[in-house]
């Protein structure tokens, strides 16, 4: 399956993890919203998997905003790696970028504070970034990880782990987790309350 000529994997998060560098401008979310109707092409497709490797696109809606214009900006500048995503990216300029991540974050996601079901120990080396709930980040250049698919974190880590995804933070925390957790790690985060399809963002400027 080939990718649309979309802004197609912003891991944005999920584990897309980590600060990635300072996002200076500040969003405007009514333009955002004309920039990022190509976002829809893949973020809000429900089920909609990237190719080669195969995992779900991820849910971008209620993400940090800055963590969203630093994700971008990362592509933009090869840091991670993703064909589609460079060429998207890489059109953008850095009002572009700020404007579409305050656009796709909408009303920000006020956690829950009830985890669903029992954390795994492993959890314990994501807390001190992602809360408790995967929803209560350090600092907002960290991405919600409450509510992003789960084949999309463990993909994340995997990058991580390899050194696929550059990011001097998690370099040093994803070597203090066994690959064998990701499983765990991922089925827990995904089954939070938290991040959402940016067409609840598009129908309600929100998440559920």
């Amino acid at each position: 399956m080939k990718f649309r000529p979309i802004l197609a994997a912003v891991g944005l998060s999920a584990l897309a993890l980590g600060a990635m560098g300072p996002a200076h401008a500040d969003g405007d979310a009514n333009r955002g919203r004309v920039l990022a109707y190509t976002c829809q092409g893949c973020h809000g497709v429900p089920e909609y998997k990237n190719a080669y490797p195969n995992y779900s696109v991820p849910n971008l809606g209620g993400q940090n905003a800055k963590y969203l214009a630093n994700a971008l900006a990362a592509y933009a500048n090869g840091e991670r790696p993703h064909q589609t995503m460079h060429a998207q990216a890489s059109s953008l300029s850095e009002q572009d970028r700020a404007d579409i991540a305050a656009y796709l974050q909408g009303e920000p996601i006020k956690p829950s504070g009830q985890v669903v079901g029992t954390p795994p120990p492993a959890t314990q080396t994501c807390v001190a970034c992602h809360g408790a709930d995967g929803a209560t980040t350090a600092t907002e250049d960290y991405p919600i990880l409450a509510g992003q698919y789960a084949d999309y974190l463990v993909q994340a880590l995997k990058d991580y782990k390899s050194g696929k995804r550059k990011n001097p933070i998690m370099a040093g925390i994803i070597t203090g987790v066994d690959e064998k957790d990701f499983d765990a790690l991922a089925a827990f985060f995904s089954k939070q309350q938290g991040l959402c399809s940016t067409k609840d963002i598009q129908a309600n400027g929100k998440c559920p």
